[in-house]
């Protein structure tokens, strides 16, 4: 889940049952590819008749362990009887994009896409608008306006390792130099690339002295651990977690904790100090095959059973406020993963396309 090289791979999609971009309505035939909300299908129910009547719906970059996606992708399933073809769960966010225009025309095209704000407000153009029934309730700083992108779900900034290896968790930035972590310390991907990674330099450029308008003491930082022989330059899954590859992983709290459950020793921290969290964007291809299943996967996912499947797993969701005051918020789940610190910083639009930029120009130079 991120931003990393723009080659994609053939996405082993299964066929579709139906690309047609006109669905029958409960009344008459919809343009399910230019309806801006369900109103256009009548209703919630009209717009779930059409996304049935295509039969599927293809996702991309979502891996199950990946803020309870595969729990939410088994739940969407069993409510609404649709198939999903789920592709290259461990692709980038750039190479979501990728997918959208290579595959352009083809039934295997992803229709929806989860990405990090770097590349969501880069590619608007790919973009359908879109309000889901929940749009009233999701903050304005937390939407495009006309919906061509809306943020889901964020988590905090974590550092995972492996407690059997590293047997004190680190308690600043700093200490990730040190002689304990050499050719020990990843991240999520290139941060050119890739959100989770764009994240974890953000992360220590407000843990170093710098700002969200600033990331160059971010990128600093990893010159620094780069020299010093500390930092590892494999991206991280569950298997090279598993395998103690990668001892010390940037990434994610969802992500971590996720890994946490599946490696023993595996241990999240959450550094002292300002926590970093940034959003991840949905947004629906303007060229989807499945245009109706889009839109009711869209729907699914800002309804209280998908939010309160984020929470879950650790990843806090953008109607979290809204579900407090109307009491459908899943206690359990909210108690397990804890509040959201009150020393909290994510980007504004403009901040992160400014990151962008900067990482673009001095990344490389950083750590070769």
């Amino acid at each position: 889940m991120g931003i990393a090289a723009l080659a994609v791979a053939a996405l082993a999609l299964t066929a579709c049952s139906s690309t047609a971009s006109t669905t029958g309505g409960s009344a008459s035939a919809v343009d399910a590819k230019t309806a801006t909300s369900a109103s256009a299908f009548g209703d919630l129910d009209g717009l779930a008749a059409a996304a049935k009547a295509e039969g599927s719906l293809n996702v991309i970059a979502l891996p199950d362990d990946w803020a309870n996606y595969g729990k939410i992708i088994e739940a969407f399933k069993a409510k609404y009887g649709i198939t999903v073809n789920s592709a290259s769960p461990d692709a980038s966010s750039a190479e979501e994009i990728t997918a959208i225009t290579s595959l352009a025309g083809q039934d295997t095209a992803p229709d929806v896409v989860d990405v990090g704000p770097a590349v969501a407000l880069a590619n608007t153009d790919k973009f359908a608008p879109y309000k889901v029934s929940a749009w009233g309730d999701i903050p304005d700083e937390n939407k495009e306006s006309t919906g061509l992108w809306v943020n889901d779900y964020t988590g905090l900034m974590s550092i995972g390792y492996n407690s059997n290896v590293i047997k004190t968790a680190p308690a600043k930035l700093d200490d990730l130099l040190g002689a304990d972590y050499k050719g020990k310390v990843a991240i999520n991907g290139d941060p050119t690339q890739a959100g989770a990674a764009f994240a974890a330099v953000g992360l220590a450029a407000v843990q170093s002295g710098g700002t969200l308008d600033d990331f160059q003491p971010g990128i600093d930082f990893f010159q620094k651990l780069n020299k010093a022989g500390n930092f590892l330059t494999v991206d991280p899954t569950p298997a090279t977690i598993a395998s103690g590859e990668t001892a010390v992983v940037f990434d994610w709290s969802y992500n971590n904790l996720a890994a946490a459950a599946a490696t023993p020793g595996w241990k999240t921290t959450i550094l002292p100090g300002t926590a970093y969290g940034s959003y991840y964007n949905q947004a629906i291809s303007k060229d989807a095959p499945h245009p109706a299943a889009a839109r009711l996967w869209q729907e699914f996912l800002y309804s209280p059973d998908a939010q309160n499947l984020y929470l879950a797993a650790g990843a806090f969701p953008v109607l979290l406020s809204s579900m407090t005051t109307a009491g459908t918020v899943d206690a359990a789940a909210e108690a397990a993963v804890g509040k959201m610190p009150d020393t909290f910083v994510s980007p504004t639009s403009d901040q992160s396309t400014a990151a962008a930029a900067l990482l673009s120009t001095n990344w490389a130079a950083a750590i070769q």
